[in-house]
């Protein structure tokens, strides 16, 4: 390993002494000091210092920026991404994708930008999925610009995907109609299809009914009869305050074998609460009579003496006239 050192610390020498300058010499070698870093680097590398290997890339990529060989100084850049993954040092790893980008599309690959740009991503979308999500949009822009369409539905899948699980519901629904858009542009039906059925899922987290039973009358045409079914059932389920009915449509196997953020949406997405309905009061048969007071019989058979007096004395006088 000591061996490794010595080597790599004498190609820092041989790089330093090409960037001097003399009164013969007026512009530093860029280029010889750019490949001695490089030597460098793959020694620290070999000798698994890590920090020093990162250092000489830097120092290479800047050496062949200055040289204008702005493809090299990227791939130096693309492969101090490597090196911080192996560190664990993810903090960097989103400024130098976005570097190595940019130096790419100035030499004119953009292709080779956006795939740094998704390599970076893949090593953040689980420690660091902001990170990731903002790497994914730059490289659905930079493919966009070149007319790729596929590759951009790809990364906007990605893009939208990472916002449901961050539960950023707004804005993935703005990017999956952006994701429809691009397969719209292809013709790819069946894609578009299963993204309207995201997209219902999505505006039903995000508490809108209504505009979850729009993305299915605009999209609704490109579903697969089966997943019309569901999404006929799981909207009429909403519609009418249904949670066995909404529980059973979310548990269709197709949404279950979805993208696992969709998955993992529909699985946690609240149901209808139900219409509830006042219980009936019960009635109890044969049960013993109501409680009379004796006193209020007693009140009514006096009230009824006097008035059978009067009666009786007509029927007397009566017969007394006969």
């Amino acid at each position: 390993m000591s061996s490794k050192i010595e080597e790599a610390q004498e190609h820092i020498r041989q790089a330093e002494k090409c960037l001097k300058t003399s009164l013969l010499k007026w512009r530093p070698d860029f280029d010889n000091a750019a490949e001695e870093y490089n030597k460098a680097a793959t020694c620290f590398r070999n000798a698994k210092s890590l920090d020093q290997c990162r250092d000489c890339l830097m120092k290479s990529a800047d050496c062949h920026r200055q040289n204008r060989a702005l493809f090299h100084a990227a791939k130096c850049l693309d492969q101090a991404i490597l090196i911080c993954k192996e560190m664990n040092n993810l903090g960097d790893i989103r400024k130098l994708a976005e570097r190595a980008c940019n130096l790419y599309q100035q030499h004119g690959s953009p292709e080779s930008g956006a795939t740094v740009l998704d390599k970076a991503a893949k090593i953040l979308e689980q420690t660091h999925p902001e990170d990731a999500l903002q790497l994914y949009k730059q490289a659905v822009d930079v493919v966009t610009i070149e007319d790729s369409t596929r590759q951009g539905a790809e990364y906007a899948s990605k893009v939208a995907r990472i916002m449901v699980k961050l539960g950023m519901y707004d804005q993935a629904a703005d990017a999956i109609r952006r994701e429809i858009g691009l397969h719209q542009q292809v013709g790819s039906e069946g894609a578009i299809g299963r993204l309207a059925v995201a997209l219902v899922l999505v505006q039903l987290a995000r508490g809108d009914y209504v505009a979850a039973e729009k993305a299915f009358k605009e999209w609704g045409n490109c579903c697969d009869a089966a997943e019309v079914q569901t999404l006929e059932s799981l909207l009429q389920a909403y519609d009418d305050e249904d949670p066995e009915l909404a529980q059973r449509a979310l548990s269709s196997p197709f949404i279950r074998h979805m993208d696992v953020e969709y998955a993992r949406l529909a699985r946690d997405l609240p149901l209808p609460k139900g219409v509830s309905i006042a219980p009936k009061a019960n009635v109890i048969e044969n049960a013993a009579a109501s409680y009379v007071s004796p006193n209020s019989g007693a009140a009514g058979d006096a009230a009824a003496k006097p008035a059978a007096g009067p009666a009786g004395g007509d029927d007397e006088d009566e017969g007394g006239l006969c």
